[in-house]
């Protein structure tokens, strides 16, 4: 029984630690971060869908996004944000090799980012 609990994640993203980590680092962001971060990641999600030709039409991208969002649904800390939501419910759409790929790229940002505040606030000082 034990065995069988550790065996299952209580959030979608958890089940790639990588992913996990960059989507937890990214909620624990500030709110320009996350939104910068979100826009960036609908755009890298819609290129790898073209890439793997999951997308024939703009409605298929269109469609896509849509599916899944429940308007009404504000539990989860990304739902406050249309943006982000739709950059997390796009994520939580492709597939897990894809999730893993683009979860290495938002570390990338997230860190980027980081770095970027530091030296700003560092020449303030």
């Amino acid at each position: 029984m034990k065995e069988e609990y550790s065996n299952q994640h209580r959030r979608w993203y958890d089940k790639d630690p990588v992913l996990s980590q960059a989507v937890q680092t990214l909620e624990h962001s500030d709110d320009e971060t996350q939104i910068k971060i979100a826009l960036n990641l609908i755009k890298i999600i819609i290129e790898h869908n073209i890439e793997d030709e999951k997308f024939e039409a703009v409605e298929d991208i269109i469609n896509a996004v849509g599916s899944g969002l429940d308007d009404n649904r504000k539990g989860r800390w990304y739902d406050i944000d249309t943006t982000l939501r739709t950059a997390m419910n796009m994520l939580q759409n492709c597939p897990p090799a894809t999730q893993h790929v683009i979860a290495k790229e938002m570390a990338k940002m997230v860190v980027e980012k980081i770095k970027t505040d530091e030296d700003e606030s560092e020449d303030e000082e």
